[in-house]
């Protein structure tokens, strides 16, 4: 007779005080019977993405594509290369880019995300995920999600959680990969936007991407940015950064049902990149982490608390 193996739910973290956390929570609020029980309608998570689900040092992901795009741009148009902007993109100075209310990403933005149809972009994001591999890792950017938050999310949905990410990332560039990658439907996906235009090309229907009414999802905009779009206070936050800072505020604080923080801290330098104050573009993460103890936000240390990062193998 073998002995009954207990079933692990996420079995790529190892026994840390954040995975004990969150089993102990899931059963608090679904269980029917419990005093803290939260219906299925209202058991909604939200989660960052660069950084939280995959990783945004030394650039973001969304960024390499710009940056990648921007390179095809100025070989055929060789005078784009007399902005200073565009050089700043070329040598990855995010420093500069991110200058003056971010005035050089909005111009690398405007040359690679704008003035080209919704389906036209599209296609420019897939082929770009199924020909590009990552500098350091040498794969595709796609494969590089984090395992331990890919079955956080499925034992979340499996126990009727609404995932929705959250994220200062473009909805349209996300919304070409995140249900295959994540799981998570399109409609769930809030994030950075700006309003397109509409016509009829010899009476097809056409949506044009532009920069008007811009709205950056990040830090103070991402509580906005739920109340609009998602319309229910989360119950669950799992982010990464101060970025994330005001969204695990709203999820935690004062919110009469129970509610679960959580901070990916970047320490593993060697499967992945360490980094909080000091970071190479975005994902500075200090008042987050200065408060977490305070509100009961619970940090993963990734080096101390994954068996993994990315899964299959680690390099």
């Amino acid at each position: 007779m073998t002995a009954d193996i207990k079933f692990d739910p996420l079995p790529s973290w190892n026994d840390c005080a954040a995975k004990r956390a969150i089993l102990a929570f899931l059963p608090r609020v679904t269980d029917e019977t419990s005093s803290d029980f939260i219906p299925m309608s209202d058991r909604v998570a939200v989660f960052d993405n660069d950084g939280t689900l995959w990783p945004e040092n030394p650039i973001p992901f969304q960024a390499a594509f710009g940056f990648d795009e921007l390179h095809r741009r100025v070989k055929a148009e060789p005078e784009l290369s007399a902005s200073p902007m565009v050089l700043a993109a070329l040598e990855c100075d995010f420093g500069t880019l991110l200058e003056d209310g971010y005035a050089g990403l909005r111009e690398v933005i405007a040359l690679t995300h704008a003035e080209i149809t919704t389906d036209a972009f599209r296609d420019a994001v897939e082929t770009w995920l199924a020909v590009s591999r990552h500098p350091r890792f040498g794969r595709r950017y796609d494969e590089l999600t984090y395992q331990p938050m890919q079955e956080l999310l499925r034992l979340l949905d499996g126990r009727g959680f609404k995932n929705f990410i959250v994220s200062g990332g473009g909805v349209d560039f996300m919304r070409v990969w995140v249900e295959r990658v994540y799981g998570i439907p399109h409609e769930r996906v809030v994030g950075s936007t700006a309003r397109p235009s509409f016509e009829l090309r010899d009476g097809v229907p056409v949506l044009t991407k532009s920069l008007e009414h811009l709205f950056v999802n990040d830090k103070h905009a991402k509580p906005v940015g739920i109340h609009q779009f998602i319309g229910r206070r989360p119950i669950m936050c799992c982010g990464n950064s101060d970025g994330d800072h005001a969204m695990l505020q709203y999820t935690t604080i004062g919110n009469p049902r129970p509610n679960f923080g959580l901070i990916v801290h970047h320490t593993d330098g060697e499967r992945e990149y360490a980094y909080d104050a000091e970071t190479k573009s975005t994902g500075k993460l200090v008042a987050a982490l200065a408060e977490a103890p305070a509100r009961g936000w619970h940090v993963v240390d990734m080096k101390r608390d994954w068996k993994t990062v990315f899964g299959h193998t680690d390099f």
